[in-house]
């Protein structure tokens, strides 16, 4: 664990993608919850460059993913879920990566005031758990749909939280991940 500012750091199973510990208070009005702080990603080795913002609002079995930007427009991801909670996923895309292909899971939660972090090179996705949930990301580049990409859902070996999962038409086609030619490499910029 590595800790700045009061955000704390957890490492999962790929190297650069990390759970963060974000901080927050409550008391008799309600609770705040710090999402982004420069100096602190930045002494936590993470990107400080957040230029744009999505939410997404989904009902319980929804499955988002596993998406991605190609270079030149490839980012860093911090996702933290808002209300409800989700079974959040990374998918390790950069080639010569001890963990190419692998991924890890980490359950996003309201409640729980967790985020998780990650870096170029990582497609992400996303299966609720809750009755619905509404989920934040800040992205390091803006979005280019010219590079915008997928990886087929179930061709990860991931234990998605659903027997019944609700995709989209887009993620019902993305290519699997056996047949993808990754463009990233790790270390970034090898």
């Amino acid at each position: 664990m590595s800790e700045a500012l009061g955000f704390e750091t957890h490492p999962t199973a790929l190297p650069g993608c990390v759970e963060l510990r974000l901080p927050r208070s409550k008391d008799a009005r309600g609770g705040f919850i710090k999402l982004f702080h420069q100096g602190a990603f930045a002494e936590l080795g993470l990107e400080t460059t957040l230029t744009e913002a999505f939410c997404t609002t989904s009902r319980r079995d929804v499955i988002r993913g596993l998406h991605f930007q190609r270079p030149p427009h490839a980012h860093a991801k911090l996702v933290v879920c808002l209300d409800g909670a989700v079974q959040d996923v990374a998918l390790d895309l950069r080639r010569n990566a001890p963990t190419y292909g692998g991924h890890a899971v980490v359950e996003l939660s309201a409640e729980a005031g967790n985020a998780l972090y990650l870096p170029a090179g990582l497609a992400h996705g996303f299966c609720v758990r809750s009755d619905a949930a509404t989920v934040l990301y800040l992205t390091g580049t803006v979005h280019a749909p010219e590079s915008d990409a997928g990886i087929a859902w179930d061709s990860a070996g991931i234990a998605w939280a659903t027997e019944a999962p609700i995709l989209s038409e887009r993620d019902r086609h993305h290519p699997v991940l056996a047949d993808f030619d990754s463009p990233f490499r790790f270390p970034e910029g090898t």
